[in-house]
């Protein structure tokens, strides 16, 4: 498997049910001076190997989300930014009025992350004390805002317990085939009903491949949110994964505190969670150190293919990538995927 030249979306008719979002970098992880070359590569990167879209963070200590996004449309000819969406951080229709703008601008379609916010010292410097399942009845109210603001031609009035709208036209009109498509965490109770009450896809932070829950209820599309490491050898990629993730007793005590200051259900889930069984490719080592916030798969070609071939056929058909460190790694988690596809067909 290749990149195609130039860039572009080179997708393969097996992979046509399974959609790859890679990881742009967060801003706080990379120096200043590299971190917007960083941001370029990636998403040149990610495009040249298939990937649909992108994931762009958002908290308090980041740089703007939609600014980054800007610049990956500026830098590749298709791919979508998946761009985090806190409601506490600005008006629907200021969400809704980025995205009619860019696709009016650049004819490319934007994906929403709507996040409900789990760090509650970020919130509390915000002057937010909603309640962790408050705050997601908040998120579908403001969600469905932005989708009727960005798919109807007419004025939006909407009267609601969080927003007051009267008569408010969206300009310009956004494209039909470009509205956004919209993800949401799955991981709660709370996250699954707003995921159907929004018509998004429920992103959870699963569980190993023989432990995780296999999606019941077909009317929500669910995925995934991990990293991969696949070599021809098992040996080799835990050399390579324990190479780029050594243990870090730091990063443990500050895992440990970013879990008391989180009331996200999959923060205190995961944190919990374990791989079973010692042949697992499943690997929290990342996530415990606070280097990643998602789980690995680490192993064989063979042995990773098959955890992941374990998610598609629980129901998983979107997988958001953790962040690679290059062009070629990247291109060794796209080989995995073109092997599930072909498996799956």
């Amino acid at each position: 498997m290749t990149p195609r030249a130039g860039g572009g979306i080179a997708r393969r008719p097996g992979l046509s049910g399974i959609e790859l979002f890679s990881t742009c970098p967060a801003s706080s992880d990379v120096p200043q001076d590299e971190y917007l070359r960083r941001v370029i590569d990636i998403a040149r990167w990610s495009e040249a190997w298939g990937c649909t879209g992108i994931l762009v963070y958002a908290d308090n200590s980041l740089v703007d989300p939609w600014v980054v996004a800007h610049t990956i449309i500026r830098h590749t000819r298709s791919l979508s930014p998946l761009v985090a969406v806190q409601p506490i951080y600005m008006h629907p229709y200021a969400v809704a009025k980025i995205v009619s703008t860019l696709g009016y601008l650049y004819g490319r379609r934007v994906y929403l992350n709507m996040v409900a916010g789990g760090f509650k010292n970020d919130l509390a410097a915000l002057n937010d004390s909603t309640p962790h399942d408050q705050r997601y009845t908040r998120l579908v109210e403001y969600t469905l805002i932005v989708k009727r603001l960005l798919g109807s031609p007419a004025p939006v009035t909407h009267l609601g317990e969080f927003y007051t709208i009267e008569k408010l036209k969206l300009a310009p009109s956004l494209r039909a085939d470009l509205l956004p498509g919209i993800f949401v965490s799955g991981s709660s109770d709370a996250g699954m009903k707003a995921a159907h009450a929004i018509g998004a896809t429920a992103i959870k932070y699963p569980k190993a491949p023989g432990q995780e829950v296999a999606v019941g209820d077909t009317s929500v599309a669910c995925g995934v949110r991990l990293g991969i490491i696949a070599r021809d050898d098992d040996d080799e990629a835990w050399k390579v994964a324990h190479a780029r993730f050594p243990d870090d007793r730091r990063g443990q005590l500050t895992r440990q505190l970013a879990l008391k200051v989180s009331d996200s259900t999959w923060h205190k889930t995961l944190g919990d969670t374990t791989a079973g069984d010692e042949k697992s490719p499943y690997w929290l080592g990342p996530f415990n150190s606070y280097k990643t916030m998602c789980p690995y798969l680490v192993g064989s070609h063979d042995e990773v293919v098959a955890a992941v071939s374990t998610y598609v056929r629980s129901g998983f058909r979107t997988f958001i990538l953790d962040t690679t460190p290059d062009a070629s790694e990247l291109g060794a988690v796209a080989a995995v995927f073109s092997r599930v596809a072909a498996l799956d067909r």
